[in-house]
């Protein structure tokens, strides 16, 4: 089992790096092995929106000689199974994070044109874990989980399941909560003993 670990955060060290960690724990007690892939390490330029993606169906962005993007596509695109760790910022998604989703576009006009590529790409799930500092607010992982969703559609990939964490907000606050660090570590561990079984049984959490 290929499994890549995105680590959203643009601060080294903080919960939702725990977040990843305690995850990989888990995928590798469970036999599995994984590749944490840390978006703050690469350099991604936004998408401006130039219509060469949608012109050429799905062709090649200008972009991607010019930044990191294409690496993390491509783990993305090989992978057996996929897990995000991102804090909450304003209700969404950090900045780093949103620009590679945006970049995503290409695959989405590659997918809406039936490139081969694409149609070739076997059907696979993600689970993700989102950190917010706030305790309160009824649709606080809404918007970040829809984003999520849809961004990952064109490559094949369900989201499923999606931890949300609340009020875990200072440096360490997450590694002073062992209930939370187990569920992470206990999530990762089940969910890589149904994918090395070929058992892909679906829950949500929040």
């Amino acid at each position: 089992m290929r499994c890549t670990l995105f680590a959203a955060s643009p601060r080294a060290g903080g919960n939702s790096d725990r977040a990843l960690d305690e995850f990989a724990q888990g995928v590798r007690e469970a036999g599995g092995d994984c590749n944490a892939l840390y978006l703050r390490k690469h350099r991604i330029l936004p998408c401006v929106s130039c219509g060469v993606c949608e012109q050429t169906q799905g062709g090649p962005c200008p972009l991607a000689e010019k930044d990191d993007s294409a690496p993390l596509f491509d783990a993305l695109l090989s992978s057996d199974f996929v897990f995000f760790a991102s804090p909450i910022y304003f209700y969404h998604l950090p900045a780093h994070f949103k620009a590679f989703i945006d970049r995503g576009q290409r695959y989405y006009e590659a997918a809406l044109a039936n490139r081969s590529e694409m149609l070739a790409l076997p059907s696979r799930r993600a689970a993700a874990c989102l950190v917010a500092g706030r305790k309160k607010g009824e649709r606080l992982f809404e918007g970040a989980a829809l984003t999520l969703s849809f961004f990952l559609e064109p490559f094949r990939i369900r989201l499923e399941p999606q931890m949300g964490l609340r009020g875990i907000d200072a440096s360490g606050d997450l590694a002073s909560n062992p209930t939370d660090c187990a569920f992470i570590r206990e999530t990762g561990y089940r969910l890589a003993l149904q994918e090395l079984s070929g058992k892909n049984g679906s829950s949500t959490m929040s």
